[in-house]
């Protein structure tokens, strides 16, 4: 399992806010975590899905198209992989293991 760190960039918006554009991404993540195929986080700059490579990256496609959808004629999409494949760790493992460490 890998995690992906993708943040959709619609460019040309015609104000400063493109919270309209990140919603329309999140139904399409919605509608893939409904599919069992990936689980995923919405945080305030990005968003981090965990689920099979070939599958995100189908995912982080249709990703990029939402802004597309919306009337968008330029989009950029910066898109980090965690793939370690010696052992399957969640996202939620990650972060627990470092609250784990400050506790000591």
């Amino acid at each position: 399992m890998a995690i992906v760190d993708v943040t959709v960039i619609p460019l040309g918006t015609e104000t400063p806010s493109v919270s309209k554009y990140v919603a329309s991404v999140q139904k399409v993540l919605k509608r893939y975590e409904a599919e069992g195929k990936i689980h995923y986080q919405l945080t305030p700059m990005n968003t981090i899905i965990e689920g099979d490579l070939p599958v995100l990256f189908e995912v982080i496609q249709a990703m990029h198209e939402a802004p597309f959808a919306e009337g968008i004629q330029r989009v950029a999409t910066n898109i980090r992989v965690d793939d370690r494949r010696d052992v399957k760790r969640s996202m939620e493992y990650k972060v627990d293991k470092v609250n784990s460490l400050l506790q000591d």
